[in-house]
Formats: structure tokens, sequence, C-alpha cells
């Protein structure tokens, strides 16, 4: 019963533990599935699921019959035509950082689209070459094919390089594709989880730095070989500064004024986008007019700049991929599939949430995975998405992928028709535009003071993750930081929160006892908190930490006792105690002896509980002994353990703890634990932890609960702080008000 009193409440019932609550409100003992079940359940076929799978597989069946054409179509188109100029130019960029001749980047950001429109969840992200992967997949490919690569024992040229990266690329693509494609049947989505924002980001700030000291080759125009290996960094600044001397003045001249014009315009795009119906697009406006300076004033002939060069037109015959580059790139591809499909699906995530529609993060897997297998076999490199398109894809009015779609039609343009207007573009401009999409991960250096403030883990995962991948590599340094992430969960769970627990104000509160003044800890009890699974790793930490908070070791009062009692009987078949009414008395000077002479050789009989049925007297621990009887005095007769937050108990755990509640019962201590999860009895029951010692009565609801029973049971009411007086109603049931007091039926607290 709960009776409101304006911002009071007061509550009426009996004092339940687990078993009563069960009994009185006839628990039910549900069915629960079990693997096979599952597994049935799953491959079992009807008309309705064979719809419902083919609608997930295929998402396009389900949203393009509702497509509201007239409210929709110009939005999208607009949308499209946007993003699409945005995804040639990266694409052309991104093809530099994977060290690629620039036209393969136009198939990264062609095939995935198409393949991304028919399986993909998300409406509003754009697929595409991202600048992290590019990096990644350039990584596999310098490995594999430096700039010394031979052909038969001699010194390959440039064309056969180029031929060799770009199968390299593709094959490693395919690969990556294969894994998404793989996590996402078996439905395995959810190992994202183990990339958390904080690696995501201090990873990807890394990259960042990575792409930027990438492009100083292309800024300034020099031969630097690649160092795909640990602090592969250090050395390419070494080889970058080591030539500074043969710098391309006009390359380096055009990098830093079309740097400074994106980011200004950039810039003004951010602080005004309120205001400007589309961000403006300088990109574009700068690509168009360096490709027009750069061949009318022949800056190729004149000042020996790089530029893009001949892109051939229309598309290459698909071609399979090289199985022995699966051999050597299986971590790099799995580096590349996962950050690929974290980073994608954290961006179809955001807008997901900002316009209320679901997103399968499976489906997204092979939507991905699908994207890479077909744009590898057509010599792409990885595809994922970016924020800055997908802001470009969406802030323009995009609705759905009917805006991808039209995005790629603006890319197959310029692979059939135009391209050849981008040959005189120098490679120094596309070096400025890609480092001009960085600023987003560059600014994600502020979340270490953030990070510092809210969690001092998360900062350390952030830093770890962004030193890892800056000076091991990204491929490396990806794995070091998963494994540093894992482990702080492990130091977390290893080392749970465990505080003693008082009760606050007098009501059914209970908190920790350092955090308040107006605590009441009622005498002889001990409420322990642990705020954490308990399992193999953390039951020796447990255990400690429980010891700690009772003051006192219960094997070693137990075994204490089990001394004393031989002693004890020593002394009474000598004679030398005395069985008088007011107790044991010493009648002669006892001569000392040793542990190790009492023990005589048994142990394990020490271990077992304090047998007193032959002793003509009772012993009460907590009185005066004999002088020769020394026992380690105990001041608490119940303990509490508040097991509310913790999920799970495995197997060894389980010892641990069964054997620990012994120990304590055995020097007659009252065990109850409380706010034990559904389904902790059952487990406990079948694996055969309860017996003579621990009960299942032990266990109750809440902490209150189990006070209320300990109080009413040792009948304190002698206390000075919990005066009980008489009152009419039935046995145990309690009245808990919270303004000011707690009353039992039977006796008012």
């Amino acid at each position: 019963m709960v009776e409101p009193v304006g911002n009071h409440y007061v509550v009426a019932r009996p004092v339940y533990s687990e078993k009563l609550f069960d009994e009185e409100y006839e628990k039910l003992h549900r069915y629960h599935k079990t693997f096979w079940d599952h597994l049935k359940l799953y491959f079992r076929c009807s008309p309705k699921r064979v719809k419902k799978i083919a609608l997930g597989l295929f998402p396009v069946a389900s949203w393009l019959p509702a497509y509201r054409f007239k409210e929709w179509i110009l939005s999208d188109i607009v949308s499209g035509i946007n993003t699409g100029l945005v995804s040639v130019l990266q694409g052309l960029a991104f093809a530099l950082l994977v060290n690629v001749p620039p036209g393969y980047g136009l198939y990264a950001a062609f095939f995935p689209v198409l393949v991304y429109f028919i399986f993909g969840t998300s409406r509003h992200i754009s697929i595409g070459p991202f600048p992290v992967l590019s990096l990644l997949v350039g990584g596999a490919v310098v490995r594999l094919v430096p700039d010394d690569y031979t052909v038969n024992g001699t010194l390959a040229n440039i064309s056969q390089i180029n031929e060799e990266r770009v199968i390299v690329a593709a094959s490693v693509t395919f690969l990556a594709g294969i894994w998404q494609l793989l996590l996402g049947i078996l439905q395995l989505g959810f190992l994202v989880i183990y990339l958390s924002q904080s690696l995501i980001s201090g990873f990807t700030t890394a990259a960042a730095i990575h792409v930027l000291v990438s492009q100083l080759k292309f800024m300034f125009q020099l031969t630097v070989p690649g160092f795909n290996k640990p602090f592969g960094i250090i050395y390419t600044l070494e080889s970058v500064f080591s030539q500074i001397t043969k710098t391309n003045i006009a390359d380096l001249v055009t990098s830093l004024i079309v740097l400074l014009i994106v980011f200004v315009v950039k810039e003004l795009n951010d602080r005004y986008k309120a205001k400007l119906p589309v961000p403006f697009p300088i990109e574009l406006l700068v690509t168009v007019l360096a490709a027009l300076i750069s061949y009318f004033a022949k800056f190729e002939e004149k000042f020996n700049v790089a530029v893009v060069g001949e892109l051939e037109e229309g598309f290459q015959a698909p071609v399979a991929p090289d199985i022995s580059v699966f051999q050597r790139c299986i971590g790099d591809s799995i580096s590349i599939a996962m950050v690929g499909f974290a980073v994608g699906y954290s961006v179809a995530k955001v807008y997901s949430i900002k316009h209320d529609y679901a997103l399968d993060g499976n489906q997204e897997l092979i939507a991905f995975g699908l994207g890479n297998i077909v744009g590898g076999s057509f010599k792409g490199f990885a595809s994922s998405t970016a924020l800055s398109r997908s802001g470009v894809q969406e802030s323009t009015g995009g609705k759905t992928q009917i805006a991808g779609i039209i995005s790629a039609v603006i890319v197959l343009i310029v692979i059939l028709a135009i391209g050849f207007l981008l040959e005189p573009l120098q490679k120094s401009v596309l070096a400025s535009l890609a480092l001009g999409n960085l600023k987003g991960m560059l600014l994600q250096f502020k979340e270490i003071g953030i990070l510092w403030r809210k969690d001092k883990y998360d900062c350390a995962i952030w830093v770890v993750s962004f030193l890892a991948a800056l000076l091991l590599g990204l491929d490396i340094g990806l794995a070091t930081a998963v494994a540093f992430q894992l482990l702080t969960v492990v130091i977390r769970s290893q080392i749970p929160s465990c505080t003693v627990l008082a009760n606050v104000g007098r009501s059914d509160i209970y908190k920790n006892r350092k955090d308040y003044t107006d605590v009441y800890e009622p005498e002889g009890v001990k409420i322990f908190r642990c705020s954490s699974p308990i399992f193999f790793a953390n039951v020796e930490f447990f255990k400690e930490k429980l010891i700690t908070a009772v003051g006192f070791n219960p094997m070693r009062v137990l075994r204490k006792r089990n001394k004393a009692l031989r002693k004890i009987r020593k002394m009474l078949k000598k004679g030398e105690l005395q069985v008088t009414p007011k107790g044991l008395i010493c009648m002669a000077n006892y001569a000392y002896e040793s542990d190790e002479e009492l023990d005589n050789n048994r142990i394990e009989e020490l271990d077992q509980p304090t047998d007193l049925t032959d002793l003509p007297v009772e012993i009460d621990w907590s009185t005066s002994l004999p002088p020769t009887v020394s026992v380690p005095r105990v001041d608490i007769h119940s303990v509490v353990l508040d097991f509310s937050a913790v999920s799970f108990l495995d197997v060894s755990a389980m010892r641990v703890l069964q054997k620990t509640l012994k120990e304590f019962v055995r020097i007659n201590i009252d065990i109850y634990i409380v706010g034990a999860p559904e389904g902790f009895l059952d487990k406990l029951e079948r694996s055969a932890f309860f017996d003579e010692e621990i009960k299942p009565s032990m266990f109750f609801l809440t902490i209150h609960d189990a006070v209320l029973h300990i109080l009413l049971k040792k009948d304190i009411a002698s206390s000075p702080k919990l005066k009980p007086t008489e009152e009419k109603g039935s046995n145990n049931h309690c009245i808990i008000n919270t303004s000011g007091g707690l009353r039992s039926r039977e006796h008012t607290v």
C-alpha cells in the first residue's frame, strides 16, 4: 500500500526475503529459450519472414515505393549535384593518399554509391573515398609495391609501378569488403562497440596528421619514398626536410594560396551556414580556376609542376583480385574493414537520430562490404563516408539516396566525357584540397581537455590511440589502441568500486557513509556494496575489500576460535579450568604452548565450524575468556551484501564467494544478500551453491528489508536510537515514512 502525502509517501508492506516474495506473489517459472531454440527460430520459414528478410536485405524496396516525388525530387537533385562535384574532387585528391593515379579515385566515388543505394539503410550519408581509409590502403600499397619495385630483377618504370599499385589497392579493398560482408551476414555488427568514440577520435586525429605529412611531397614536389613501418612518419619528415632545397616553388606557392583560400571560405561557410542556402562551392571554383590557369600559363612546361595527367575515358574491365596480396594484407584489410564501418556507421547514426528513422548496423556492414567488393573489382579503392561530404548532401536538402544516385551521375559524366578538362590540374592543388578537409579531424585535439575533466580513462584511451597510430603506423596503432582500451575495461572491472553504506535520514535510503553527515549504522551490522560484476579477475579484490570493511578476517577468527577450543578442552581435562555459574575460571598458571604444538598436524580441522557440543558450558566469544585464551574480538553480528550492481557471477567467483560466506557463517555472523538481479538465484541453485550453511533464505529484496529483518531478529529494544513501542497490526509489517522515520507495525522504529 502506497499513500501519497504531499511530497512524501508512506509505504506499508511486509518485510520480504526473495523466497517469501516469490511465494506470496506466485512467481512464474518461465521457460528460457536455449541456443537451439533461437537457432530454430532464426531459420524458420514463412511467407511473412521471407518478405521481412527480403525488405531487410534490399532496403530500397521499402522506401522507394513511398518516395514523395513532387516534394523531394528537386531537393535531391540540387543536393546530388553539389555532392557529386565534391565527390569528384575528393576522389581525385584522396587517390594521392593511396599512391595511385588520380583517375582511379573517380571509380571509388562511383561504384560504391550505386551499391549503397540498393543495400544501405541511411538516407543521408554520401559514400565514397575517406582520407583515413585511403591512407590505410596507401600504406599497404607502398609496402607491397615500393618506389624501387623490381620486375624480373630489373627496376620497374613508373607505368609498371602504377599498374601494380592499382592491383594491390583493388585487392586490399576487395578483401576488406569480404570481411565486412561476412560480419554483416553473421550479424556481428556489434563488434564496432569495441571502437569507442574516444578511440576513433584519437585514431582519426593521428590519421589526419599522417595525411598532412603524406601530402608534403606533393606540395613541395619532392621524391619521398614510402615508410610503412613503425616511426615511419619521422622517417618521412626526415626525408622531406633533407630535400627541402629541391622544392618546386611554383607548386609550393600554389598549394599555400589554395589552402588559404579554401580555409577562409570554409570558415565563412561555417559561420554563416544558417543564412546560406547552400555552402559556397569553393573547392569546385578553386579547381576550375587552377586548371585553367595551369593550362593557359603552361605551368607544366615553364615550372615543371606535377599535374594530374591523362585521365582515361570510360571504365576499365573488372579484374579478379590478386590472391597473393590477400595473404600479405590480412591485417591491413581487417583494419580497413573495421575503421570504415565504424566511421560510416557513426556518421549515419548522427543523421538517423536527427531525422528519426531506423538504422540497421548489420545491413550497413553488408552494404559497405558489397560496395568495396564491387569497387575493388573495378580497380577502385576502399570507400566509406566522410562527414564533410555527407554534410553537403544533408545540408543542401538531400532527402534520400536519390541524391546519391544524382551525385554518381555527376561522377559518371566526368569519367565518360569531361575528365580531360582536369588533366592540367596540379597535384599540389589536389593535396591542398585534401588538407582542407582535415580541419574537423585536427580540431579533435580539443577533446583532450574535455575528456580529462569527464573521465580520465577515456582521456588515456584518446592519448594512447593518438600516439600509437601516429608513431607505430595506422595498422599497428589501431591494434594497439584496441588492446589498450580493452585493458582499461579489465582494469576498471578488476578494481570495482566497493563501499560501506549507511542509512540516510532514518528512511529506506542507503548511501555511502562517507558522503553524508546525518547517517545511521545499525549496531553490529555492516552493509557492503560492490558496483561491478564479480568474476575470476576481481573476486579476490572483492574479498579483500569485504574483509577490510568488516575489520577482520573471518578465516583467521575461525582458526583462532578452534585453537582456543582445543586449549580449553586440554585445560579442562587437566583441571586447570573450572566451570562456575560466572563462566570458566582458571585454577592454575597455564604454561604457554605455541600454535604449532596445539595444531598437532591437524590444520584442516581449524577451518571447520566450531563444535561446542562436548563442552560443559556455552562459550560466549564476546565476553571475557580465561587469561590464557586469546581470540580476536568480533563486534558485528550481520553483514548485508548489496548485489544490485552485480550483473553476473562466474563459476570461479561463485566458489570463492561460497567459501567466504561460509567463513562468516562459521563464526556466527549472519549473511544477507540483497538486490540480486533476475535469474541470479536460479543460477546459484543450478550451480549447487546452497547447502546446510548457505541457504536461499539469506536473499532479500532490498537493503531495507534485510535491515528490518535483522533488527526484529536481534530484538534491539534497548537501543537508545531505535526505541520500540507496541502497536496493533500484523507481524513483520512496516511503514516507511520518508519525512522522518521508520515504523514497524509490531515495533515503531
